[in-house]
C-alpha cells in the first residue's frame, strides 16, 4: 500500500511540475522582444525594442511623462543600429549601434536622441554626455488606435507607431 501511496504522490507531483511549466511557456510576455528590419539605400538598418500595449492606460503624459527621456519601447532601451554612414534629419550619425531614446513633448515637436551606449535598461542610467545625436522630430496623430508599440522601416527612414501617436523619423 506504502509503494502505491508513494507512486500516486510522485505522479501527482510530475503532473503539477509539467502543467505549471506549461502554464508559464504559454504565458505571453506583457511586452515581448521585436525587431525591425530594413534596408535605406545601402544601409541595413535593425530596430530592436520590447512592445508594450496600450490596454486601457493613458500612454502619453501620464504613464509616458512629457519631456523626459524615454526608452521609446519597454524593459531594455531601444537599439537602432545602421551599417553604414546615415542621415538622420539632415544630421550625420556614424554606422554602428546606439540605444534609442525618445522625448515626448505635448507640442508635437519631440526629440529623438541616439546614444552611444547601446545597452542599458530603460533610461535610468542615460546620460547626455553620451549622445552622438538629437534631432526634433513632428510627431504625428493616427487614424487609429495602434495598441502594441511598433517599429516600420521604410525608403524614407522610420516610424515608432502607438497608441494614436506617430514618430517618423527621416533617414537618408
Amino acid at each position: 500500500m506504502k509503494t502505491i501511496f508513494k507512486s500516486a504522490t510522485v505522479l501527482v507531483a510530475a503532473m503539477t511540475i509539467s502543467v505549471n511549466a506549461f502554464a508559464q511557456e504559454a504565458k505571453k510576455p506583457a511586452s515581448p522582444a521585436m525587431t525591425a528590419t530594413g534596408k535605406i539605400k545601402d544601409a541595413n538598418i535593425t530596430i530592436n525594442y520590447s512592445s508594450p500595449s496600450v490596454k486601457d492606460r493613458k500612454i502619453w503624459g501620464d504613464l509616458v511623462p512629457y519631456d523626459k527621456v524615454w526608452r521609446a519601447g519597454a524593459n531594455e532601451a531601444t537599439t537602432f543600429e545602421t551599417s553604414k554612414d546615415i542621415t538622420v534629419q539632415g544630421k550625420k550619425l556614424p554606422a554602428g549601434k546606439y540605444s534609442f531614446f525618445l522625448i515626448p513633448k505635448e507640442s508635437g515637436l519631440w526629440t529623438a536622441v541616439f546614444n552611444k551606449e547601446p545597452k542599458q535598461w530603460g533610461a535610468y542610467k542615460y546620460e547626455q554626455a553620451k549622445d552622438a545625436l538629437r534631432v526634433d522630430v513632428n510627431a504625428k496623430t493616427l487614424k487609429t488606435k495602434q495598441e502594441a508599440l511598433v517599429y516600420k522601416i521604410n525608403k524614407n527612414g522610420f516610424t515608432m507607431d502607438w497608441d494614436q501617436i506617430s514618430v517618423p523619423v527621416e533617414v537618408k
